[in-house]
């Protein structure tokens, strides 16, 4: 049976993909989510149909959407990328197809870096102006506490994490900011695999975290 996702993106967030002015890196997130969750999944098409409205009433003719726009968006929602530039790959059980494109196929062809404490993570190529990465927490694995200097937004891919607010499984996403300070636990019965994306360093306390923030790039 499949899980119930619980845990969405914030309307500000899928306003923004639908809009076109969010990080690449947090546009991978929106477009991993929603290829699981027909809640979110609704609610961009609608922020689209209202926009598409908005633009067709418009003036100034030079705000028109580019020709094909509407439908690369779609696209990259069903299956990560416009047609004519998507790569064809068989389904995975742990990457959603917009993933796969990112990460060059699926969970079985990542090239994992080990970070300390049994986490590793594998960092998705993405424009400087946030990161995303895949991590990997071994059942039971307490990340490092820490804080947020910006926005952090976690998606389940695998397994489940508990931190001191909630409990998120696969499709969930918890988003956190500064006012956020965590220790994310992977759950005891697998393994979690999470995608992640930051537009600003975490914020550790311990200085061994510090020493390998530098070094794992977090």
């Amino acid at each position: 049976m499949e899980q119930k996702i619980t845990h969405h993106l914030t309307d500000e967030i899928l306003m923004g993909y639908a809009a076109g002015t969010l990080p690449e890196a947090f546009n991978l997130m929106v477009a991993t989510h929603v290829s699981l969750c027909d809640e979110c999944r609704a609610r961009v098409e609608s922020y689209d149909a209202v926009g598409g409205a908005v633009l067709e009433e418009a003036p100034d003719h030079d705000m028109a959407l580019a020709p094909g726009s509407f439908a690369a968006t779609m696209a990259l929602i069903a299956g990560g990328a416009p047609e004519e530039i998507r790569t064809q790959r068989p389904q995975d059980a742990v990457l959603p197809q917009p993933l796969q494109d990112y990460a060059g196929g699926g969970i079985d062809s990542i090239k994992w870096r080990a970070v300390g404490m049994g986490v590793k993570q594998a960092i998705l190529p993405t424009s400087k102006d946030a990161s995303a990465r895949l991590l990997y927490i071994p059942a039971g694995a307490a990340m490092p506490d820490h804080g947020h200097h910006g926005i952090e937004m976690t998606m389940v891919l695998q397994g489940a994490f508990q931190d001191e607010d909630d409990y998120f499984a696969r499709g969930d996403v918890e988003v956190a900011d500064s006012n956020l300070h965590h220790t994310p636990v992977a759950d005891i019965h697998e393994d979690c695999i999470c995608l992640a994306v930051t537009d600003a360093p975490l914020r550790f306390q311990g200085l061994l975290p510090k020493i390998a923030q530098r070094f794992a790039r977090i």
